[in-house]
């Protein structure tokens, strides 16, 4: 399997320092968690079923016509692949590996390009992944040229892909609410925007041809009743929703300053993450974690993701080991 963010436990044995003692920027995932309330016995005690109103909550939130609860947006990544015969697929880079690793893996013909060079090669293409904004590369596109790169695949019977694990917080620009359209199919995640990546939960968005052949694929019970449970009164919660979008948005900005300050500006980001592109990432990589902070190091290219500190002693915490880090790099 693919390396990926979060792996604290890990880290927590190859430093010697205890999991709690770390700050874990790693995931990308928002540390301002929706407040989970008890959960009733009933949730675990019976079946989940599809009629209790999560889909309704849940098209409601994201202004989908159709949707399909997934176990995860990387359920739905791994088992898009066998609804098609092969085709060639075009995956943008940097991103999320595992896109290009199980269309590859389900014998496709996969390219991985840059979002520019992948969009001006587009008619070379039967299938396009993107992800919006990327991860970890920021990149943004535009509405209407995203509709059209979709008109242009239908055509020739192709699909675009957009992953918007990461739109919650620009919710604009989602073309979640297009998703009718046949061909088109966007893949949200409740994990990473409401911090809840342990119930492991997502959304598929798509055409109901789309949907049917995926639910017959994943089987029944994609998601356990309490997750579902959960999920209707999160997706609901538009107070808390409109709070943490302008938490994120300044939190995101006051960790780009301080990068900056440090002489590490970002690349890219968006509300969730920074995103740093050096040849010295890894070495600033164990650097950090020898002091306890963990980061999410990408090798090709050689870069550092930073999530979001949750509070001021995490951004103070920060600030000083990178200060630290610095200042001992200084001849």
């Amino acid at each position: 399997m693919l390396e990926h963010g979060g792996r604290l436990l890990r880290a927590a044995r190859e430093y010697g320092i205890a999991p709690s003692d770390w700050l874990d920027l790693s995931t990308g995932i928002s540390p301002f968690a929706w407040p989970v309330p008890p959960i009733p016995a009933s949730a675990w005690m019976r079946l989940p079923e599809d009629d209790d109103g999560l889909i309704e909550v849940a098209r409601a939130y994201y202004g989908a016509p159709r949707l399909l609860p997934v176990a995860g947006s990387q359920a739905a990544i791994q088992a898009l692949p066998r609804l098609r015969q092969a085709s060639r697929v075009g995956v943008i880079a940097p991103g999320y590996n595992e896109h290009a690793h199980v269309w590859r893996q389900a014998g496709h013909a996969v390219i991985s390009l840059p979002a520019q060079a992948l969009l001006a090669r587009a008619d070379d293409f039967d299938v396009i992944v993107l992800i919006h904004p990327n991860n970890p590369g920021g990149e943004r596109f535009e509405r209407g040229a995203l509709l059209e790169l979709h008109a242009r695949l239908v055509e020739r019977g192709g699909w675009l892909i957009v992953d918007e694990a990461f739109m919650d917080a620009t919710p604009a620009h989602s073309l979640c609410p297009e998703t009718e359209r046949e061909g088109l199919i966007v893949l949200r995640s409740a994990g990473k925007f409401f911090g809840l990546a342990g119930a492991r939960a997502g959304f598929v968005c798509a055409s109901a041809i789309v949907l049917e052949a995926l639910r017959e694929l994943l089987g029944p019970w994609t998601l356990s009743g309490p997750t579902r449970h959960v999920l209707r009164q999160a997706l609901a919660d538009r107070a808390w929703q409109d709070s943490v979008c302008d938490r994120l948005r300044t939190g995101s900005t006051r960790l780009a300053e301080l990068l900056t300050k440090h002489g590490l500006s970002p690349t890219a980001g968006c509300a969730f993450f920074q995103w740093w592109r050096h040849d010295d990432a890894p070495a600033l990589h164990r650097a950090l974690a020898a002091r306890g902070v963990l980061t999410r190091r990408f090798d090709a290219p050689p870069s550092l993701r930073f999530g979001l500190p949750g509070n001021d002693d995490d951004f103070r915490r920060l600030d000083a080991a990178l200060g630290d880090v610095v200042a001992g790099s200084q001849p």
